[in-house]
Formats: C-alpha cells, structure tokens, sequence
C-alpha cells in the first residue's frame, strides 16, 4: 500500500513539473530551419529577442584596477596635505576634504580644503581644489565663505611637482 501511495505521489508531482515547465514557456517547439547554427549567432538572436542575458566582456582580462597606493596625483595630495587633519578621504570617490584648520597667529579664521580628483593623470585640469574660510567673532557667529587665493595654486603647484616625482620614480622602478 506504501508503495502504491508513493508512485502516486511521484507521478502527481511529476504532472505538476511538467504543468509548471510548459507554463512558463520554457520548453517550446521551434522550427529547426529559422535557427542558426553558430552559437555565437544564436546567443546574439536569443538576446536581440529578449530571452537571454549578456555578460559583454566577461572573459576579456583588460581590466584596470587603480589603487590609492599606484596613482600619483593621490599620494602627492596626501603628502602636501600632512600637516592637516582629515575630515574625508574617499579614494573611489575621488575626494579629500580636511578638517578646519587655523594657525596659531589668528584663531579666529580657519581654513577646511577640499580636492576632488578629475583624473588619474598628472595634469594641472586633474584636480579642482577648493578653500573655504570661515571667520568667527566673539560671540560665537561664524560666517563661511569659498575663497579664490594663492594658496589653491600654490596647492595645486606643489602637488603636481610631488606627483611628476612620484610618477617618474615608479617609472625608474619598471
């Protein structure tokens, strides 16, 4: 009786796999002649008509991974900018931002910079740097403002002659 009882139940099963198979259009009769015989060809008409998917250039090894550690542009920012503590540093993102930062002169001013990287290469367009003031008087009211001085090109300067620096010595490495 078991026995009868378990075929039963396999071939309901059965019946309810295949119900469900030809359901959802998975198996269906084709006519042999209107497909092609490359597979190349027929992954491309199977995708062109939506049933498929592509995963482009999978097997392709031309892939470029940049590391914070192998672009010279973000050491040398780094390096001109040790002096400073950072709020930010985001290397996928292509961002420094520092803390304020004042002298020990005037307390009430402060400075906070921030670069965001346009590029990998070592070019002056690589870069835009940005400085804003904030000047505080005695009653706690702070006011903030971007500023355009010097100090962006001169920034800007140094981390370029760092960055050609670095970029030839890991060529002399090579």
């Amino acid at each position: 009786m078991l026995k009868k009882y378990n075929k039963i139940h396999t071939l309901v099963f059965l019946i309810i796999v295949f119900a469900f198979i030809s359901s959802c259009n998975i198996y269906r009769p084709t006519n042999a002649r209107e497909i092609p015989t490359s597979g190349i060809e027929r992954a491309r008409k199977n995708i062109e008509e939506g049933r498929g998917f592509s995963l482009k250039d999978f097997g392709k090894n031309e892939t470029t991974y940049q590391f914070a550690s192998s672009n010279p542009m973000w050491r040398a920012s780094l390096d001109v900018l040790n002096f400073i503590p950072l709020t930010t540093v985001d290397y996928s993102g292509g961002v420094i931002i520092t803390d304020w930062y004042s002298d020990s002169l005037n307390s009430k001013e402060s400075l906070k910079i921030t670069i965001q990287f346009l590029s990998n290469e070592v070019r002056a367009d690589s870069l835009m740097i940005l400085i804003h003031k904030k000047n505080c008087s005695t009653g706690n009211s702070c006011t903030t403002s971007k500023i355009n001085s010097r100090i962006n090109e001169e920034l800007l300067t140094s981390i370029l002659k760092k960055a050609s620096t670095l970029e030839k010595e890991s060529k002399n490495k090579k």
